[in-house]
């Protein structure tokens, strides 16, 4: 009750290059933000992560920017102050917000609200003069601009801001890189398991400022090595844990991994990287066969897990059971169209967040062409959807065999369940709810 009714008066207010823990918002679309501002132009990057975030946030600090409802602040003031039970040992907490808490999330946003303002002060509003850009996930934030001298400049501010909050910068994870040339060793940066940086191209290559001159480079966006290290030990591990297990087992195990890791990089330039993980990964299950079936020729393993090699040359690990997802066979979304300024789900645009729904990345293609059919309206209750909303589809003759579009609909998951509950059944065929 708390988190729903402060939600909407902090969405209201919050800046608008603050993505993380908020409605409507994603990772990718601060990657999006990064990739709008290093298209066109080099700039120098501070790179910086707020020590133990939410475990040093001050209370007092905090508490003195909820102003609105002295009740709210009330409770939000006994959470802060309740402790920790272990057992039967309890430790007070003197700093910093409940971990795992619902309303946590929020109140870090609120602790760090302002912090785009301040580094932004003293600048003139003439939108001629570069500014320096924010983009903050959470208590991970880039400051952008091309003049180093500035994004030092920014950091000390940010430093001083930061401490009347309780916190401080993670000197070992903060530093200040470049996106094109390298700087003090480094060149580019790593942000939410993204690799940014600006490559020199060739002309036919290279993007292109107003006046349609080459500017010799071109900012790709794509899985770090960080990240792609993290996943293939994480498939490696599966595997051998499960060496004594069906293929079947094996591939319903990784199918997630893969799936769920391939979608979050799928608005990036992934397809090299993606190839790159499907040929690792075939090394692992390659290796996996081989231990099972250590008397065998490598043909034969080779046949025996992956059958279409011979005929079709089909590199995929399946048998008449289930088939292992591949890297490669995850779209690439691009351009991925990123969230308009201080947008919010709040804001009473149903229209624009029923459209924005169509493009997400994680709507599916069917979803998407129905979505666009109804207008972005639920064809059970006719209200239209919103951002986080559960979307699936149902047929409306109630046969499963036919997908054709003219038999499909986009309905809430709770509209589904209610559509199929006995009455509703009853009365639908009858004719009396005539949706």
């Amino acid at each position: 009750m708390v988190k729903a009714a402060l939600e909407p008066e902090w969405e209201a207010v919050f800046e608008p290059n603050s993505y993380g823990f908020r409605p409507g918002r994603s990772c990718w679309d601060a990657i999006e933000a990064i990739y709008n501002n290093v298209r066109y132009k080099q700039k120098y990057v501070l790179d910086a992560d707020i020590k133990g975030c939410f475990d040093n946030i001050n209370h007092q600090a905090l508490l003195q920017k909820l102003t609105g409802n002295a009740q709210i602040r009330q409770v939000v003031k006994f959470w802060l102050k309740a402790g920790i039970m272990e057992g039967l040992e309890f430790t007070p907490t003197e700093a910093g917000t409940p971990q795992g808490g619902v309303i946590s999330p929020l109140l870090a946003n609120i602790a760090l609200h302002g912090m785009e303002e301040e580094i932004k002060k003293g600048y003139p509003k003439d939108r001629n003069v570069e500014k320096p850009i924010v983009i903050r996930y959470a208590d991970d934030f880039v400051i952008l601009h091309s003049d180093r001298e500035v994004v030092e400049k920014s950091a000390k501010r940010v430093e001083v801001w930061l401490e009347n909050m309780g916190l401080h910068l993670n000197q070992k994870k903060t530093r200040i890189t470049h996106t094109h040339t390298p700087y003090e060793g480094n060149v580019g940066f790593d942000f939410l398991g993204f690799h940014v940086q600006q490559y020199p191209v060739g002309k036919t290559h290279a993007v292109k400022n107003t006046n349609g001159k080459s500017l010799g480079f071109k900012a790709i966006i794509a899985p770090s090595k960080e990240s792609v290290k993290r996943h293939l030990e994480e498939t490696g591990k599966r595997i051998r844990e499960l060496r004594g297990a069906s293929q079947e087992k094996l591939i319903r195990e990784l199918n997630p991994v893969i799936r769920g890791w391939s979608n979050y990089y799928r608005t990036a330039a992934s397809s090299d990287t993606y190839a790159l993980c499907d040929h690792i990964l075939y090394q692992q299950l390659l290796s996996w066969a081989k231990y099972r079936h250590s008397k065998k020729g490598i043909g034969w393993v080779i046949s025996k897990y992956w059958p279409g090699v011979k005929e079709h040359r089909d590199w995929t690990f399946k048998n008449h059971d289930a088939e292992l997802r591949r890297h490669r066979k995850t779209p690439i979304v691009r351009p991925y169209a990123k969230v308009k300024g201080n947008a919010s789900p709040y804001d009473g645009n149903l229209l624009y967040w029923s459209q924005r729904l169509k493009s997400h990345p994680m709507t599916r293609q069917k979803v998407g062409m129905l979505l666009q059919k109804q207008q972005g309206k639920c064809r059970w209750c006719e209200l239209t959807f919103r951002d986080g909303d559960k979307i699936e589809v149902d047929h409306l003759d109630g046969n499963h065999d036919n997908n054709q579009r003219s038999n499909l609909m986009a309905i809430h998951r709770h509209c589904h369940d209610e559509r199929h509950s006995p009455r509703e059944t009853w009365v639908y065929a009858a004719g009396i709810n005539n949706k």
